[in-house]
């Protein structure tokens, strides 16, 4: 009786279990290798024996470890079959099992092998073009912007996934993920339209040898940035002329009197490669001319082309011309566009820094940012020599005004004397000062934890930044960002700190300039050039009108804020096509605004 009971359980522990036999749709999970080996185990110590280890196994998944003959008033019996069966696996499942794990455990290393090889090889490749379910999953990852988790999902095959044991729920876990925080939109730049950077050299207009008509020196005037877009216009210059050009000397009389000569700013040799294919340059003129008389004359403002063509005759007499002025010296339209590309290509790609400049730039750069944070770059213009310039003298004291007054009268080339300084500023013709910066950029939207470099010298008056570092006390400047030793060989050079600041407002995440002048223009141009990059240029006359009425309470804060970003939604550096004017002098600059000329919509050819 004992041994038909016990046959009874052991065929009854054969039967499926309902939760498997729900239907075609709940197909159970297959095990691993891993799996299987612990459920022998587990089987070969259990009395309860005949059905088999993967069917106890499957029950134990599903929370359903019931052992017949246990639970159901049944008595197993060591005589049994069963129990004779149980020793006989036992015995065989010790002997067997060192072997079988061994074996199992090689191929599941190989396996695993295999798998990584095989993703670290995709990595390697590289982008996002591959077939099967891994472009599928990951679309559009690759050489840019791709998040990781996109990557990850793109390089996994389904055969990796198996070898490696992730399932299907691993893979979509990772799929839905959440995206990393979208980038505020006050950080977000205006987009391209389509605009690309289009400065390619047309191969039939490669210099191919190094005869020129003679030899051209070039004065560089003014601050650095005036004389970087001039010596940019002279390597067009040179080119019309068909002149060999001698490095620029810099200007060493300016406001700043700064001794630096081209070499210590500006690499020599990368200037010389960028511009070889287009014309000559040298160092100096050779010694066999060193003893000719050199024609001196400052050109012509906003001269056309055919002003240097006529001049080539000149040079060809004289052999050694030299031209004592270099800003806004040639016209910003109608010249040809292999011009307008070259005056590009001289001040976006061949005008580099040196090492040692770009080093320090790139370094407060990373400092700014911390990490991954964001940075405004402030072109705060409320220096002395250009408040006193302009007559602007809104929110100092009578002293610091009276101060102002007198520098201008002693400037004898400043032509302007008497200027009403409230008149002048409700035209919108003031630089705005520090308290109404802090204000707009406030009203854009910039909360009071953003990090703010100031691109200026040093601001005029006592307590002028009072308001600005109030409302925003992450004030940085190139004094405050770099050490002492690394500022020590620069701190004498006014034009080498400018070409720090200006590699950190070029790189900064938004560039605002509170008034127009050479560093503004410089930057925007170089700016948009890079890809449109978010520039906010205040429109100073309306401002001054709506921080007015705010002031004297006839306008809420929230009416301002509204205001200011309605009038400023397309003052962002955004792309427009610069236009003629009457004149030159009233029309937007070459370099503040390089399209047309060096920015194209680049059309697709109908395949």
């Amino acid at each position: 009786m004992a041994a038909a009971a016990t046959a009874t359980t052991c065929s009854s522990s054969t039967t499926t279990s309902p939760i498997h036999s729900a239907g075609p749709h709940h197909r159970r999970r297959q095990l691993n290798d891993i799996e299987r080996d612990a459920a022998a185990a587990a089987a070969a110590d259990d009395p309860c024996c005949c059905g088999g280890a993967d069917h106890h196994a499957a029950d134990e998944e599903h929370g359903h470890a019931h052992c017949h003959g246990h639970g159901h008033g049944h008595g197993s019996a060591p005589a049994t079959p069963c129990g004779w069966r149980a020793r006989r696996r036992r015995a065989w499942a010790a002997a067997a099992a060192p072997g079988r794990a061994w074996m199992r455990g090689v191929v599941l290393c190989l396996l695993v092998l295999v798998a990584v090889v095989g993703f670290m090889g995709s990595h390697r490749g590289g982008g996002g073009g591959g077939g099967g379910s891994g472009a599928g999953l990951g679309a559009g990852a690759g050489a840019d912007g791709a998040d990781d988790g996109g990557r990850l999902l793109q390089r996994v095959e389904v055969a990796d996934a198996d070898a490696l044991g992730w399932t299907a729920e691993n893979l979509t876990a990772l799929a839905r993920r959440p995206p990393d925080a979208t980038t505020p939109e006050i950080w977000m730049k205006p987009g391209s339209e389509g605009y690309s950077q289009c400065i390619e050299r047309p191969r039939n207009q490669r210099r191919t040898n190094n005869a020129t008509v003679g030899y051209l020196i070039v004065d560089a005037n003014g601050g650095l940035n005036q004389m970087r877009m001039g010596i940019s216009d002279m390597v067009a210059v040179a080119k019309i002329m068909n002149a060999s050009l001698v490095i620029p000397t810099l200007d060493h009389q300016s406001f700043w009197t700064d001794p630096s000569d081209f070499k210590d700013i500006f690499d020599v040799e990368h200037f010389k490669e960028t511009l070889k294919e287009d014309i000559v340059v040298v160092d100096s003129v050779p010694p066999a001319y060193r003893r000719v008389k050199t024609y001196v004359r400052a050109p012509t403002s906003w001269s056309r082309a055919s002003y240097y063509r006529d001049f080539a005759r000149i040079l060809k007499k004289f052999k050694v011309v030299r031209f004592t002025h270099t800003d806004s010296r040639i016209v910003n339209n109608g010249l040809a566009p292999s011009i307008q590309r070259l005056r590009c290509r001289a001040n976006y790609k061949a005008l580099q820094y040196k090492k040692e400049i770009e080093a320090l730039g790139n370094t407060l750069v990373d400092r700014l940012r911390n990490g991954s944070d964001h940075y405004i770059a402030l072109h705060l213009r409320y220096e002395k020599d250009m408040l006193s310039f302009t007559g602007c003298n809104h929110n100092l004291t009578v002293h610091e005004a009276e101060e102002l007054t007198d520098m201008r009268l002693r400037v004898r080339h400043w032509k302007e004397k008497e200027i009403n300084s409230e008149e002048r500023r409700l035209q919108g013709g003031c630089p705005m000062t520090p308290r109404e910066a802090a204000v707009f950029l406030k009203a854009m939207g910039y909360p009071s934890t953003t990090k703010i470099y100031i691109v200026a010298g040093e601001i005029y008056g006592a307590r002028s930044m009072d308001a600005l570092k109030a409302e925003y006390p992450n004030i940085f400047t190139h004094y405050s960002l770099a050490t002492v030793d690394e500022l020590e060989p620069l701190e004498l050079y006014q034009n080498r700190l400018a070409a720090v600041d200006y590699i950190v407002a070029l790189q900064s995440d938004v560039f605002v300039y509170t008034y127009d002048g050479n560093m503004a223009r410089a930057v925007q141009g170089h700016r948009r050039f890079e890809g449109f990059r978010k520039t906010i240029n205040p429109d100073r006359l309306k401002f001054v009108e709506l921080i007015d009425k705010l002031d004297e309470g006839s306008m809420t804060w929230g009416e301002f804020q509204r205001q200011v970003k309605k009038h400023h939604e397309n003052r962002l550096g955004g792309p427009y096509e610069r236009l003629p004017g009457e004149s030159p002098r009233q029309e937007e600059y070459f370099y503040s605004n390089p399209l047309p000329g060096c920015l194209c919509k680049r059309l697709e050819r109908s395949k």
